[in-house]
């Protein structure tokens, strides 16, 4: 027997300006948007997802022609339903109830009038029932906008993906946030207030403001273990005669917002075959007006004995060898304009690729040569620069020492040993020696993603403890079986906690560069402008070589600090939970 449908919405008009509007300004969206969960790439708009499965279920006025006879009346009750679309992708309204029960409203009319006219169906009561929607199956989900949106308007979602990725980002976003809706937080600081046994905790609140707490015990937890290894810099008298600015910082010791390096070879000129020289693209920190500071290499000698000068005059070789071994460079940071703008912009490169010059000499630096010093192992890294957390902004700083042997200390028991895929168009560092994925952090960034990721565990853990100890109901099942009581609930938690340790990845690896941001401390439309700051490592969709990068310090409480990543996943949750008490069960 045939099916009856109905011509549908999309299938006749939808308001594409409203829609591309919407869909473009969520791009610039991150407070609270879905995808601060976790990267992404092939994200869809989630306006868009909105309307077309709106569209997709309601039906177009034009098969009513029984109650929109003519033309004029069919565009009339088309210009309704276009006013829904609307008001239904603004950003604002992603959980207004309002806005959205009147969209399920025409969804479940549709609905009803379907059922009714193939109530002869011979499935009828398995196809068509009236009071049930019909299921929503996306099997290559992704990023989840499509089943996040199917449920968010009413309909039993269910999503799938190869990659398991995808499919934590879609349990995170669809599955978890539904299951443990309206319930309170279980932690000891919340359930401590008062106003506790008042206040009502809508959606995922409740989950969100335990996601926030035990990450922020991860990081309180880390900062005891590990927080050596990250010093604060101290601001001396020293310092400031050398650089004014910095008296008002005299005696006080400033959080580091993250540490600059540049990758190291010896240099290919015989005279300093001893000397490391830096492989910088740039010594360039900030050029934004009246804050310009930028990295001035000084090459030192520190002088050689007469008689040793004396006693290699015959031998020109031996006596260049002698000097180069009494000769060093420093790195110092200076504020201003540079007088050499294309200088300090270029660093010691030379031109595209591996191409650079030795700070020492000017010798060009060839690509094979780095290739082969890098891939035997010569390869290293030297600290330029150090940007901290300032009264109003961010304060550069030359390398002390202490700055320099901290990170020494830093001994990793485990190390990532799988293999980079052998692809130099989107996978270049193997071709410099760095082969794994382990090869692409310092040791200290060893250190500190090991320990976050055995505190995730651990807070798991707790989450359950505290579960237990406010007597929350147990169904004995965990989050993998379907539980929804005490014994699951420090899974859903952990999950976002592991989001965390993974973005915090993103912001902590050797391929992270530093963004010097704009010079004009103002933009086009007036607004101030962005501050220079940290490009993580998946700024595109491939992992390529960096010279020199940008080390952020997981402790401060600014770019890639885990007070700033915490709030990225906390925030979203509050968007994830729709009013459907449907549960979703991705593959």
């Amino acid at each position: 027997m045939t099916t009856k449908t109905r011509k549908k919405l999309i299938e006749v008009a939808l308001p594409l300006e409203a829609i591309n509007v919407a869909s473009a300004r969520e791009k610039a969206i991150r407070h609270g948007h879905p995808s601060t969960l976790h990267l992404w790439w092939a994200r869809r708009p989630l306006a868009a997802a909105r309307a077309v499965i709106f569209a997709q279920m309601v039906d177009d006025p034009s098969s009513f022609p029984d109650l929109f006879p003519t033309e004029k009346a069919q565009e009339k009750e088309r210009a309704r339903l276009f006013g829904i679309i609307e008001q239904l992708v603004k950003w604002e309204n992603t959980t207004n109830e309002t806005v959205l029960q009147k969209a399920r409203d025409e969804i479940w009319t549709s609905w009803r009038r379907a059922c009714a006219e193939n109530a002869d169906h011979p499935r009828a009561k398995e196809l068509f029932d009236r009071n049930t929607l019909p299921a929503f199956h996306d099997p290559f989900a992704g990023g989840g906008a499509l089943p996040l949106e199917a449920q968010r308007l009413g309909l039993e979602a269910y999503a799938s993906d190869l990659n398991p990725v995808a499919v934590l980002i879609n349990k995170a976003m669809i599955e978890i946030p539904p299951r443990f809706a309206g319930k309170p937080p279980v932690n000891p600081a919340t359930r401590g207030e008062k106003s506790l046994d008042a206040r009502q905790w809508k959606g995922a609140q409740g989950l969100a403001d335990d996601v926030r707490y035990y990450g922020q015990w991860m990081r309180d937890e880390a900062e005891k273990r590990i927080g050596h290894l990250y010093p604060k810099v101290e601001i001396t008298a020293d310092m400031a005669r050398e650089r004014p600015d910095l008296k008002p910082y005299v005696g006080h010791r400033l959080t580091v917002i993250a540490w600059l390096w540049a990758r190291t070879v010896k240099s290919p000129n015989p005279a300093f075959a001893n000397v490391d020289v830096p492989l910088a693209s740039s010594f360039l920190l900030s050029p934004m007006a009246g804050k310009e500071a930028y990295v001035e290499p000084v090459i030192e000698n520190v002088g050689v004995p007469p008689q040793d000068l004396a006693a290699s005059a015959g031998d020109l070789v031996g006596r260049a060898q002698l000097l180069a071994g009494k000769v060093r460079y420093r790195f110092t940071v200076k504020v201003g304009k540079p007088k050499d703008a294309e200088a300090v912009k270029n660093g010691t490169k030379l031109a595209r690729g591996a191409n650079f010059r030795c700070l020492m000499s000017g010798t060009p630096i060839a690509p094979d040569y780095i290739y082969a010093e890098a891939n035997a192992g010569r390869m290293g890294a030297r600290l330029m620069a150090v940007v901290a957390e300032g009264a109003r902004g961010r304060v550069y700083l030359a390398p002390t020492e202490e700055q320099e042997s901290a990170p020494l200390q830093a001994k990793p028991n485990w190390k990532p040993d799988v293999a980079m895929p052998a692809n130099p168009r989107w996978f270049s560092p193997p071709l410099y020696g760095l082969k794994t994925f382990g090869d692409l952090f310092t040791d200290r960034q060893l250190v500190a993603l090991k320990t976050f990721s055995d505190l995730v565990a651990e807070a798991r853990e707790r989450v359950s403890r505290d579960t237990a100890a406010v007597g929350l109901p147990n169904d004995g099942k965990p989050l993998r079986e379907g539980g929804v009581g005490a014994a699951a609930y420090g899974d859903p938690v952990a999950v976002y906690l592991s989001f965390l340790v993974s973005k915090l990845a993103d912001k902590g690896s050797t391929l992270c560069t530093w963004d010097v941001g704009p010079a004009s401390n103002r933009t086009a439309s007036g607004r101030s402008a962005r501050v220079a700051t940290v490009r993580v490592t998946f700024g595109r969709q491939a992992l390529p070589m960096t010279w020199d990068f940008a080390e952020v310090n997981f402790f401060s409480e600014s770019v890639g600090g885990l007070d700033t990543v915490l709030r990225t996943l906390s925030v979203p949750l509050t968007y994830l939970s729709p009013s459907s008490k449907r549960t979703l069960w991705p593959c």
